[in-house]
């Protein structure tokens, strides 16, 4: 296994950072336009459509993810990043300056767009731009940086805010996008990439988005309502499944649904994982309500689950044997369950001070969870597989299938959060024990893809071999 001093090494140096770029601006984006959202509805105006810059800006993300591998295909990694990232300055400088809100979630359009091929592009790019010994550090600081953005974005979009300022905060963002484009041209290779140029799947794509949206609609409406959206959402995933089946052209790689393929189960358990997260959205809110906390105390609460994010993906990227392996993404999701189950039990009226601080920990001792886990799912996602095109679809498909499950994880938030209500505590006791639930479905896809893995032996790659040994 590399250290991590080998990842920052000056050859590696550039590199790990355009694709820890893309995904850190992708990050910090999501939590500081939440923090400036209230200062700017004020300015111009749109209340009624404040939850929809988080719908179009999901929505967009989950269309332009699918196409990853064909824009890194016909593009290559450089072009491909640097389309990406002059997208995003773009779609910044549009909501930054916007004069109403429909020019915002055009704003926030151009910006999931772009933003979503950034971040699968990290995941994608990978394999061929450092050494196979180098993949699990690099995904594991990869997928750190959402911790990362929870608690940086919050503090830039609060700070931005508090000043008055909140449309500085949007250029800030841009000109980062543009500094790391004049990175990429020296950090990335300016060949083709090595993903299939198959046409664009459209069936499949209409059928996912479909049901995407059809579950982000559902989070902003009540009552029957949203049950209807969500059982159209579970028709066309549904759907989406049995027309991928027989698709000449499809989102998600043949070998998903091959036999007793493995990376059915991989997806499925970065799905559970990035369900669960989404929790989190709520947690500042309860803390404001249950425990008469400021904004920012109560912010810092939010991010305590982004902390253990981060504790927990660096301290499991060390794990070298595939029993290791195994035994972390078995223990993330009950380290996952047993915090938020312990963060429900502490939701009481008037809260003491110590049960404040319960709350922190317990949070953190969740989100560690999720951090040791998810990152080792991202690495059996891109080494199913031998086939240098067919790994490089599995890994586009990694980052749709967590962006799917943010979508679906924030409706079911949402469900929860009114069956548990009026009573804020009581909100907030059946949305985290219905999503401490849910984690532990993450054990028993981890036991389904461990079985299957048993009869889908991969003969490794010669870096991998080298790995091992």
């Amino acid at each position: 296994m590399a250290s991590w001093s080998e990842l920052a090494a000056r050859e590696h140096r550039a590199s790990v950072i355009v694709l820890a770029g893309g995904v850190a601006l992708y990050a910090i984006n999501v939590y500081l336009t939440t923090s400036l959202l209230p200062n700017a509805v004020v300015d111009i105006g749109g209340e009624e459509l404040y939850s929809w810059t988080m719908t179009v800006f999901l929505v967009a993300s989950v269309i332009s993810s699918m196409l990853v591998s064909r824009v890194l295909s016909r593009f290559g990694a450089r072009w491909s990043y640097v389309a990406g990232f002059v997208g995003f300055a773009a779609g910044t400088v549009v909501a930054g300056a916007a004069p109403t809100m429909v020019v915002m979630l055009v704003g926030r359009g151009v910006q999931g767009f772009a933003g979503g091929i950034l971040v699968g592009l990290g995941f994608a790019v990978v394999r061929t731009v450092l050494p196979a010994r180098l993949w699990q550090r690099s995904i594991a600081l990869m997928s750190a940086m959402w911790g990362v953005g929870n608690v940086i974005g919050p503090i830039v979009g609060g700070f931005f805010a508090q000043i008055g300022a909140w449309r500085a905060a949007f250029a800030l963002l841009a000109v980062i996008a543009v500094a790391l484009v004049a990175l990429t041209f020296r950090a990335l290779p300016a060949g083709a990439g090595e993903a299939s140029a198959d046409a664009v799947p459209w069936g499949s794509l209409v059928l996912l988005t479909g049901a995407a949206a059809a579950v982000s609609i559902a989070s902003i409406v009540d009552g029957a309502a949203t049950v209807i959206l969500l059982v159209v959402a579970l028709l066309a995933g549904v759907v989406f499944v049995w027309y991928e089946r027989g698709a000449a052209n499809r989102v998600l790689p043949e070998m998903t649904y091959r036999g007793r393929s493995p990376l059915r189960w991989i997806y499925l358990g970065i799905i559970v994982l990035a369900m669960v997260s989404t929790v989190e959205m709520f947690i500042p809110l309860f803390g404001q309500r249950i425990g008469g906390l400021g904004p920012l105390a109560a912010g810092l609460l939010g991010a305590a689950i982004s902390w253990g994010w981060t504790v927990g993906t660096l301290s499991s990227s060390g794990a070298e044997t595939d029993r290791m392996r195994r035994v972390v993404r078995v223990a993330g999701p009950l380290i996952l369950a047993a915090g938020l189950a312990a963060y429900g039990l502490l939701q009481v009226n008037d809260p003491s001070t110590w049960v404040i601080v319960g709350w922190y920990v317990t949070l953190l001792f969740a989100g560690t969870g999720i951090g040791m886990a998810i990152s080792h799912w991202f690495t059996a996602g891109m080494r199913v597989s031998t086939d240098d095109a067919e790994a490089a679809q599995a890994s586009a498909g990694l980052n749709t299938s967590q962006l799917i499950a943010n979508a679906f994880g924030s409706a079911i938030a949402g469900v929860l959060v009114s069956l548990g209500g009026p009573d804020v505590v009581g909100s907030a006791r059946v949305l985290t024990f219905g999503f401490a639930a849910l984690a532990l479905v993450g054990v028993v896809v981890a036991f389904r893809e461990f079985a299957a893995a048993k009869s889908w032996r991969v003969e490794p790659t010669r870096a991998e071999h080298d790995v091992r040994l």
